[in-house]
């Protein structure tokens, strides 16, 4: 089975330590060596929503768990668990990522309920446990945010 036909079926909540309500990801869509995609469909209950907009905070972590999908999905992926994907990897589960820092981040505009966030992340910079990467957030063929975010990814897992 290739790529392609993996992401199709892959629960992306089986990619990530987050649980649901604090879910900002629908589907990974593309993976590779250094970039990922994600979309996101916008909802009136979801935490971030007030009077049908969503909240910058919405957009951020929608952005850190489109990195976090990327890290999950590349986890499975060495160890070969696509067979019974759970939030366990053999015995290790989906390791815990904090945003460190937030650079050159600009909110053009925050999304609206019934949206489709389209976000790509790109790696710029790989050391030990602490990635750098360039991420947009585009609805249709509008861009409304764009960052880098430096994460580091711990050793905790999930209760």
């Amino acid at each position: 089975m290739g790529i392609l036909e993996i992401l199709k079926e892959v629960n992306v909540v089986d990619l990530l330590p987050q649980r649901p309500p604090f879910i900002m990801v629908d589907q990974l869509t593309h993976y590779d060596a250094v970039s990922a995609k994600t979309v996101f469909t916008v909802r009136e209950d979801n935490l971030f929503c007030k009077d049908g907009v969503m909240e910058e905070a919405g957009l951020v972590e929608n952005i850190a768990q489109t990195c976090a999908a990327r890290t999950g999905f590349k986890q499975r992926l060495e160890n070969g668990d696509f067979e019974k994907l759970s939030p366990v990897i053999g015995s290790e589960k989906i390791k815990i990522g904090v945003i460190a820092m937030i650079q050159s981040l600009e909110m053009k505009r925050r999304p609206l309920v019934g949206e489709v966030l389209e976000t790509s992340m790109a790696i710029e910079e790989e050391v030990f446990t602490t990635t750098l990467v360039r991420s947009e957030v585009r609805t249709g063929n509008e861009t409304i945010a764009v960052c880098r975010m430096k994460l580091v990814l711990t050793d905790k897992i999930p209760d």
